[in-house]
């Protein structure tokens, strides 16, 4: 039997850290904490202290979806030439769930946050981190710039997401600066624009590779 691969025990060590967070806070809580904040960072929402595990149950699902993936697979698109990024995407996930439980937990402590500029540079990091992994990842049918026809042919996969790297980095350390010093809903339209962007050019790079006979 193989070993289980760290990434893994780091991502087990994220959630049972997460949830040693809730049971040693939560009891100090009052009954009615914030549970949603609008685009300013003001409190728009309250609800009970127990939606607290919401986000640990996420990362225990999460976690369990990433696991299960490689065994179920379907040939051709099973994940063993792509084992490293699926690794490093699954803890680059688990990692965004718990920063933002860690968000939700300050701002439920009363902790003084500008969690909407704090939330939003979060996903653009991540956003960069997963636009690191786009190179890396071989032709499946969960990970990466899915469209028909980044799919139908390797070449068109591996293309788009050659670029779709460049662009996803791009619009992650972008949104961060934008996020932090300006305003941060704007910060989620260079990442939009990165999307359909590598959408728009996976389908004009099939169209131009089956004119000239290139999809062989």
């Amino acid at each position: 039997m193989s070993r289980v691969h760290w990434f893994w025990w780091v991502a087990i060590g994220m959630i049972v850290s997460v949830v040693m967070l809730n049971v040693w806070i939560l009891p100090g809580l009052p009954e009615k904490v914030p549970t949603h904040w609008n685009i300013k960072g003001d409190i728009d929402a309250y609800g009970s202290k127990s939606t607290l595990w919401l986000m640990p149950g996420m990362m225990v699902g999460m976690f369990v979806i990433f696991a299960v993936i490689p065994l179920v697979s379907p040939k051709p698109f099973d994940l063993d030439s792509t084992k490293a990024p699926f690794r490093q995407m699954m803890l680059i996930t688990v990692a965004l769930m718990g920063y933002i439980q860690l968000i939700v937990v300050a701002g439920a402590s009363g902790t003084i946050l500008r969690i909407d500029r704090i939330l939003v540079a979060g996903i653009c990091l991540f956003m960069a981190l997963m636009g690191n992994l786009m190179g890396k990842i071989k032709r499946n049918l969960y990970m990466g710039i899915r469209t028909p026809w980044t799919i139908a042919n390797d070449r068109v996969w591996a293309d788009t997401h050659r670029l779709a790297a460049w662009l996803f980095v791009a619009a992650g350390l972008s949104g961060i600066l934008i996020s932090l010093f300006w305003e941060p809903i704007i910060a989620l339209a260079p990442i939009f624009l990165a999307a359909i962007g590598s959408v728009v050019y996976s389908y004009v790079h099939y169209k131009r590779l089956e004119r000239s006979g290139g999809l062989e």
